[in-house]
């Protein structure tokens, strides 16, 4: 068994991991089938900063599937264990089904400039 997570908006995978509304988190079998769904609440703020590391690792997860993120919330996940492939976008539950049919490949992108008209810092930690 294992755990995948991602930062989730509107049931979508949310670009700015630690402005995400909530975490999915798909726990999959030996097949690669995801048996169970759960929502773990975001603490809001940016991702480097926040236990939301830790409590995923509590919690069994293993990898991330992100869209984009800076390199201190990447620092911090890897550290607990965490594998995390960025640059997903879309339904997350269409993302789980491409990541564990083995078609999703990390995209290697940090988040570190700012969108126009956002503060955007997460990358700046």
């Amino acid at each position: 068994m294992k755990k995948i997570a991602l930062p989730t908006r509107n049931g979508v995978v949310d670009d700015h991991f630690g402005h995400c509304e909530f975490y999915t988190i798909f726990t999959v079998d030996e097949e690669n089938c995801i048996t169970r769904t759960q929502v773990l609440p975001s603490s809001q703020g940016c991702g480097c900063k926040s236990d939301i590391a830790s409590k995923l690792q509590a919690d069994g997860v293993t990898v991330m599937l992100a869209g984009n993120m800076g390199a201190g919330a990447l620092a911090k996940l890897s550290a607990c264990g965490i594998t995390v492939i960025r640059g997903c976008q879309g339904s997350v539950m269409q993302v789980a089904e491409d990541y564990l049919a083995g078609k999703i490949q990390d995209s290697g992108v940090e988040c570190a400039h700012h969108h126009e008209g956002e503060d955007h810092q997460c990358a700046h930690h």
